[in-house]
Formats: C-alpha cells, structure tokens, sequence
C-alpha cells in the first residue's frame, strides 16, 4: 500500500466512523484546556468501569466462595 491508498484508506475509516480526535486524548495528562463536559464524560465513564470491575470482583468471590452469609 503506497502512501497515497493509506491516506485515502485513513481517510474512509475517519469519514465512516466518525472520529474526530484521538480517543486517548482525554486518558492522560495534558497541557491543553480539557472542556468541562469531556471532563465530567470521563470522571463519569472512570466511575462506570470501577462499579463493573467491583461487580465482577464480587461475582467471581461468589463463585468461588460461594455467596456470603451473615453470622
């Protein structure tokens, strides 16, 4: 693939999908100006993957403790 089919290929896949930015610029620290809403989007998708990853912590104790009782 020459140059040329590359930047056409890249272009496809962004004009198709949609993408408008790396997806990892909100993951790590930066110097620029983050907006208040990607802010809030990622404290929020953050605290969505610490609840799953809890549930699946629990349910794997569960499964191989069996369920927990009281006394």
């Amino acid at each position: 693939m020459d140059d040329d089919e590359y930047q056409a290929a890249v272009a496809a896949f962004i004009h198709a999908k949609g993408v408008t930015r790396c997806p990892t610029a909100c993951a790590l620290p930066t110097q620029a100006t983050v907006p208040a809403a990607d802010r809030a989007a990622l404290e929020d998708y953050a605290i969505a993957r610490a609840q799953m990853r809890h549930r699946r912590l629990v349910g794997r104790q569960q499964s191989l403790l069996g369920p927990a009782t009281n006394g």
